[in-house]
C-alpha cells in the first residue's frame, strides 16, 4: 500500500498537468526508496520499476497497461486488474497468504537493483530503446510543465555535469 504522501504528490502532478507517466513516478520513486532503506529488495530494476507501476494504476492514476506486443501475456493481464482496481470497475481480492508470500520472496532480492548505477543502466538501456526524436520531445515537454524555477535549477545542474564531463 502506497503512502498518503505519495499519493498526495501524484495527485498534486495531476493538478499541474503532467502526464500520467510523471505522476506513475512518484510510486516508482517511493519503491525505489523502500529498495535502498532495505525494506524489501528486488530482482532487477526492472521489477522495482514494474512494482512502482502497478501501485500507481492500483492508486488511481490513468495510466492504461501495455499494448499487444509490448510485454507478455501475464504482466499485460496483471496491468489490467491493477488499472481497473483504480479506476474503480473492479474490487481488489484481498488475499493475505500471497500478499505475505511476495513479501517474503522481495526480502530476500538484493538491495543493489535501487543503486545509482543500478539505476542510471536502466535508464541508458531504456533510452536506447526510442529514438532521438521521441526523447527530444519528451525533454520539450517536460520543460513546458516544469516551470522557471525548477527550469533554471535543471539548467544549472546540466551545466556542471557539463563542466565535470571535460575535466
Amino acid at each position: 500500500m502506497p503512502r498518503q504522501e505519495v499519493i498526495r504528490k501524484a495527485r498534486q502532478d495531476k493538478r499541474a498537468g503532467k502526464s500520467a507517466s510523471t505522476q506513475a513516478g512518484e510510486f516508482v520513486k517511493d519503491e525505489i526508496d523502500k529498495i535502498r532503506k532495505g525494506k524489501h529488495g528486488a530482482r532487477s530494476t526492472k521489477q522495482a520499476i514494474a512494482i512502482g507501476l502497478s501501485e500507481a494504476r492500483r492508486a488511481g492514476v490513468d495510466l492504461p497497461p501495455p499494448r499487444k506486443g509490448r510485454t507478455k501475456k501475464a504482466t499485460r493481464r496483471s496491468a489490467k486488474y491493477a488499472y481497473e482496481v483504480g479506476q474503480g470497475k473492479r474490487t481488489a481480492k484481498r488475499r493475505p497468504r500471497v500478499s505475505r508470500a511476495v513479501e517474503g520472496v522481495l526480502k530476500k532480492e538484493p538491495r543493489s537493483t535501487g543503486s545509482r548505477s543500478a539505476l542510471s543502466k536502466q535508464a541508458k538501456r531504456a533510452a536506447k530503446g526510442r529514438s532521438a526524436a521521441s526523447r527530444s520531445a519528451a525533454a520539450r515537454k517536460a520543460s513546458h510543465t516544469k516551470g522557471a524555477k525548477v527550469r533554471s535549477a535543471a539548467a544549472k545542474k546540466a551545466a556542471r555535469t557539463r563542466a565535470r564531463r571535460r575535466r
